[in-house]
């Protein structure tokens, strides 16, 4: 029989890393325990950044073939059942929302971009910051944005690049994201405060307000919204 593999070794490739790795724990292995983490970390990188260059090409495609309008429905479209999940969620919760649940979410959300990330808090609320932003922000420093990939960054001043222009196509899905959920809970649920270049030298900081009256009215503008009055 002309075998390459052992059937040791093909049981082991086909179990989840996630497993072998728990089993490497319980039975104190910790050499295999390591070398399973960095196997665990390398297949997840590999998809993930495969999925964030497919999402930036096929944006790219829309915007480029069928225009600004075609993108943000697109975008609409493809991030409504998130936001309607987070808005149903909220609303269950409205009289009593879990601040630290929310954050711990949030954490646990941008922790799967696989970069460190740092936390702050002081009275209005907690932003965090991934360091750097393992999506649009690896797009430029790959050389998604130059040839031969050559992305777009949006010129043209739009509520999905929150009105500024020089905007990397990839991040249009966050002000997308503000928008529905403004119109689904009255108010931005995670409040991005992007650096002046967006995706450039310096991340997004991704905050959440402990009370949504001290979000800024500006947060709501920015994407051709108003602030309600009784927010």
């Amino acid at each position: 029989m002309n075998r390459i593999f052992s059937d040791e070794e093909l049981k082991d490739m086909s179990a989840r890393t996630a497993d072998l790795l728990t089993e490497a724990i319980e039975a104190g292995d910790k050499e295999r325990a390591k070398r399973l983490a960095s196997r665990m970390y390398r297949e997840f990188s590999f998809m993930h950044d495969l999925y964030v260059d497919w999402s930036g090409k096929f944006m790219d495609h829309i915007y480029t073939n069928y225009g600004e309008e075609a993108l943000y429905q697109a975008l609409r479209q493809v991030t409504t059942p998130t936001t309607r999940q987070l808005t149903d969620d909220m609303t269950k919760n409205v009289m009593n929302p879990d601040f630290r649940l929310r954050v711990e979410g949030l954490a646990g959300i941008l922790r799967g971009h696989l970069q460190p990330i740092k936390v702050n808090e002081d009275d209005e609320k907690v932003c965090i910051t991934m360091e750097p932003c393992g999506s649009g922000q690896r797009l430029i420093e790959s050389g998604a944005y130059e040839p031969p990939c050559n992305l777009t960054m949006i010129q043209k001043p739009h509520p999905m690049t929150w009105g500024m222009t020089d905007f990397p196509i990839y991040c249009t899905h966050e002000p997308v994201l503000d928008i529905l959920s403004i119109e689904g809970l009255g108010y931005p649920s995670v409040v991005v405060l992007p650096p002046e270049k967006v995706a450039r030298r310096e991340s997004c900081k991704f905050c959440l307000y402990k009370n949504v009256e001290d979000i800024p009215e500006e947060v709501y503008t920015r994407v051709g919204k108003q602030k309600p009055r009784d927010v």
